[in-house]
C-alpha cells in the first residue's frame, strides 16, 4: 500500500515539475523555430502552475521546499522560456542589445520571485506586489502568438523589445495588481464571475493568437488605472517597518 501521506506530498511536486517540463520544452520548441507550439505549451505550464499551489492547499501539504522548488520551476517556465521565445522571434539581429533586453527580463523575472518568497507572509491577499511572472509571461508569449498571426510586426524589433522590458520592471514594480483571491465583488458575483472566465476561455480557444496579449494587456491597463486613481491608499501597501522584516 502507497502511504496515502507520502502520496499527497508528492502529488502538488508533480504538478510543478510539469510545469518545469513545459518550459524546458518550449525553450528547445523555440531554438527549432516552432514558437506556436513553444507558446501552447508555456499555456499549459501555466495550467500547471495553477493547479499546484491549490493542491497544496487542498491536502495541507504546503512546505518551504514546495514553494522553493515551484520557484525554481517558475523561473525557467515563465522566465527563461519566454526570454527564449521573444529572443528568437524578434531579438537576433540586434547584436548585443537583443542579449540585454532578453536577459533584463529574466532578471526582473527572478528578483520578483525571490521578492515574492521573501514577503510571501506579509503581502496582502487582495493584490499583487508587482506584476506576478506568470502574467509578464503570458503578455510575452501573447505578443508571439500575436506576430505569428501578424508577421510584419517580427520586423518592429525595437517594438518587441520595449514591450518585453515594459512587462519586465512591471515585475519588479510597486504596483498593486489585482488578485481576485479574496474579493469580495467576485464572492458577491460567483455566477457572473464564472461566465465571464468560461467566455475568456472559449475566446482564447477560438482566437488563440489575439487574445492572449489583449487579456493581459487589459489587465495591466486596468491595473494601472485604479493604481494611478486610488495611488494615496495603496502608497504604504507594501511598506513594512524594519522590526516586521525582522520577525
Amino acid at each position: 500500500m502507497v502511504d496515502s501521506k507520502k502520496l499527497a506530498f508528492f502529488l502538488p511536486n508533480t504538478f510543478t515539475a510539469l510545469n518545469m517540463a513545459c518550459g524546458f520544452a518550449s525553450i528547445m520548441m523555440s531554438y527549432q523555430g516552432e514558437f506556436y507550439k513553444g507558446c501552447l505549451i508555456l499555456i499549459l505550464g501555466a495550467i500547471f502552475d495553477s493547479v499546484d499551489g491549490r493542491v497544496a492547499r487542498m491536502t495541507g501539504t504546503q512546505s518551504s521546499f514546495g514553494e522553493q522548488f515551484d520557484s525554481l520551476s517558475d523561473l525557467i517556465s515563465f522566465g527563461m522560456a519566454p526570454a527564449f521565445l521573444v529572443y528568437n522571434q524578434f531579438l537576433t539581429n540586434m547584436g548585443r542589445l537583443g542579449y540585454v533586453v532578453a536577459f533584463i527580463y529574466v532578471l526582473c523575472g527572478a528578483l520578483r520571485l525571490a521578492r515574492f518568497n521573501a514577503n510571501i507572509d506579509r503581502v496582502s491577499s487582495d493584490f499583487f506586489q508587482g506584476l506576478p511572472i506568470p502574467g509578464a509571461a503570458l503578455a510575452v508569449i501573447g505578443y508571439v502568438l500575436f506576430s505569428i498571426e501578424f508577421p510584419e510586426l517580427i520586423e518592429f524589433k525595437i517594438v518587441a523589445a520595449v514591450y518585453t522590458v515594459f512587462y519586465a520592471l512591471l515585475m519588479i514594480s510597486n504596483i498593486p495588481f489585482f488578485s481576485f483571491k479574496n474579493s469580495e465583488l467576485v464572492k458577491k458575483n460567483k455566477k457572473l464571475a464564472l461566465v465571464i472566465i468560461f467566455l475568456l476561455l472559449t475566446l482564447i480557444f477560438l482566437y488563440d493568437q489575439l487574445m492572449m496579449a489583449i487579456i493581459m494587456g487589459l489587465y495591466v491597463f486596468a491595473s494601472l488605472i485604479y493604481f494611478f486613481k486610488v495611488r494615496g491608499r495603496l502608497d504604504e501597501i507594501f511598506n513594512w517597518t524594519s522590526d516586521e522584516q525582522e520577525s
